[in-house]
């Protein structure tokens, strides 16, 4: 090929920008209670993130819409899902967060994505045959 047929296949590729952002983010968290004590159920556990928001950024902050999408009381592991101007506030609430009923405890944040699909697997905890 010639200059101009390089061109032309340079040309063939297109680069899309997404034109807005995302509206939601979701996060992958983990609740770890050192103790071993009681588990929170997925209410306990949806009022322990509104908690987190409150303690950290008030009444304006408990207010910010957060969903638990899903919750396994057994591995203390959720999906949250929250408005994309809200990361931050929901992240370092989750963060900051260091009791629960009295017990110490903390928040892993292990994924985040704009896209649900995203935290659907992670290559990390694939096991090979």
């Amino acid at each position: 090929r010639g200059p101009a047929g390089r061109a032309m296949a340079a040309a063939a590729f297109e680069r899309r920008v997404l034109r807005r952002a995302a509206e939601h983010h979701y996060l992958r968290v983990r609740l770890e209670l050192p103790d071993g004590g009681a588990r929170p159920n997925a209410a306990q556990f949806k009022q322990l993130v509104v908690t987190a928001l409150r303690e950290l950024h008030g009444e304006v902050g408990a207010a910010l819409p957060v969903d638990v999408l899903t919750y396994e009381e057994k591995t203390l592991s959720a999906i949250l899902r929250v408005i994309s101007s809200g990361l931050v506030k929901l992240w370092s609430a989750l963060t900051l967060l260091g009791f629960y009923q009295n017990r110490r405890c903390a928040f892993r944040v292990l994924q985040t994505s704009p896209f649900l699909l995203a935290l659907s697997g992670n290559s990390r905890e694939l096991v090979l045959d």
